[in-house]
């Protein structure tokens, strides 16, 4: 069972890092979303922000919840995508947007909370 898109390129810098993914058609959270015309889930890009944020940038918490979330163009199977990540630790805020060429995806910040 396929759970993330597969990675392309990583370009890192201290609090930021940017992923080419292909988002595989075989992806399992394409399954019944929508029969006739597969998209990416909304939770699911959220879910694969915070799971690549985990591994590439210095988080120190959990999330937290979500501000100012904006889905402007479906990704499709098989999409090659930019993913953009950026950490903010003063504000505690992620920053994520989904882009292909010259296509705003969906953008937003989730809100991390201090470590337990």
């Amino acid at each position: 069972m396929q759970r993330k898109p597969t990675l392309l390129k990583a370009e890192t810098e201290t609090n930021s890092v940017t992923l080419t993914l292909r988002v595989d058609s075989s992806l399992e959270d394409f399954k019944g979303h929508f029969p006739t015309f597969p998209i990416l889930p909304g939770v699911t890009q959220i879910d694969l922000a915070m799971r690549y944020a985990e591994e590439y940038l210095p988080l120190d918490g959990q999330f937290g919840g979500m501000e100012v979330i904006k889905f402007q163009d479906p990704i499709l199977p098989e999409a090659v995508v930019t993913l953009t990540l950026t950490w903010d630790p003063e504000k505690r805020k992620l920053y994520f947007s989904y882009q292909s060429k010259d296509r705003a995806h969906s953008s937003g910040r989730v809100l991390i909370s201090e470590a337990k």
